[in-house]
């Protein structure tokens, strides 16, 4: 039986959890949010995959004064999505409690949509977020080149996130040069993660940010049990660690960042 994960000492600050997934979280949202303040989680962004958790998203962002929604087609599903529903993805995303276009990218692990079509709705939801004004939230795994290459073609927007960063130094030095904000979830935690500790400690303090990607990815000391946007903060504890600064001050810059990256809260 999977015991229940130990609640983290409350922030010393408030922050924030940049992406998690609250449809996929098997407990009322109440609740989790309750649990998420008890810890310094002042602010949760949850983030759509199909034009159903994006409308769920976007409704449930309007239920919590803490709570803010993403939307989009995530890249693994693109294959079987009909493109007429990139239309309502953009009305939802001109809402006010919509603060970004994501999660969106290209992802070359797993191979349910062909990459030319990953590729061509990862353009289309570019231009969203650029009409939108949004931020663009990026699904990025094992096609670092790639989604580097097509935001340099397309433009990128204004503000820009790589969610769940799993990049390198090089990377690293890359993305900040262009401005792009790099968040990082529990997987930084984990022992065998130290290229990805190396690449958190190189980025710059205003472009970084922290996530839970709940209910995956569960930083230690939890890592094996259920995730929730509380859990931000032992990968808050861990990034401030990592880059030798102290929590709290840690705490307000991602919390500067996220008002600059997702608009005044």
């Amino acid at each position: 039986m999977v015991t229940a994960p130990s609640p983290p000492p409350p922030l010393p600050r408030p922050a924030l959890d940049s992406h998690t997934h609250l449809d996929m979280i098997d407990l009322p949202v109440e609740e989790v949010m309750a649990a998420a303040r008890a810890a310094g989680i002042a602010r949760v962004v949850t983030v759509g995959t199909s034009l159903v958790t994006s409308r769920w998203s976007a409704r449930c962002a309007g239920e919590d004064e803490g709570l803010y929604a993403a939307v989009a087609i995530h890249p693994n599903v693109t294959g079987t999505a009909p493109e007429d529903v990139l239309a309502e993805i953009e009305e939802l995303a001109s809402l006010p409690r919509v603060v970004a276009v994501g999660e969106t990218g290209l992802d070359y692990y797993r191979d349910t949509s062909a990459p030319d079509v990953q590729r061509r709705w990862f353009r289309e939801h570019i231009k969203i977020a650029k009409r939108t004004g949004k931020a663009l939230m990026i699904h990025d795994r094992d096609a670092h080149a790639d989604v580097l290459r097509i935001l340099e073609e397309e433009g990128p927007p204004s503000r820009v996130v790589f969610h769940c960063f799993s990049g390198d130094v090089a990377m690293v030095k890359q993305c900040a040069e262009a401005g792009y904000v790099m968040s990082f979830a529990g997987n930084v935690t984990f022992a065998n993660a130290q290229p990805l500790r190396e690449a958190a400690a190189a980025v710059p303090p205003d472009l970084l940010l922290a996530e839970t990607d709940a209910p995956f990815l569960t930083p230690v000391p939890n890592r094996g049990r259920p995730n929730s946007p509380a859990m931000a903060a032992y990968t808050l504890r861990f990034l401030a660690e990592v880059k030798g600064v102290d929590l709290a001050i840690l705490c307000d810059t991602v919390t500067a960042t996220a008002e600059r990256v997702f608009g005044p809260w």
